[in-house]
């Protein structure tokens, strides 16, 4: 699996910004660029990265509902599998 959960993350996320509002949107399309650009990366992302980009997702969250909630939480759920393994902490 690997970096595609990045890449999926970040498909969730733009998925979920056209549930959103004009903010939320940005927010989410900022975070869906940034892990698709971690997709693409030579080098992963670590431990630290990810969990604050994990933070946002969960701030991002508590300001939405329904299927956008849904897919936020879908998205930071495929971080959290992809962070389960990477090295580190």
């Amino acid at each position: 699996m690997g970096r595609e959960q990045l890449q999926r993350a970040s498909e969730e996320l733009r998925e979920a910004a056209e549930l959103a509002d004009d903010e939320l949107r940005e927010r989410l399309l900022k975070q869906a660029d940034a892990f698709g650009d971690l997709a693409n990366r030579e080098r992963g992302p670590d431990h630290g990265r990810l969990d604050r980009h994990l933070n946002v997702l969960r701030e991002i969250a508590a300001q939405l509902d329904g299927e956008a909630k849904a897919r936020v939480n879908a998205a930071s759920e495929t971080v959290t599998d992809y962070r389960s393994g990477v090295a580190g902490v």
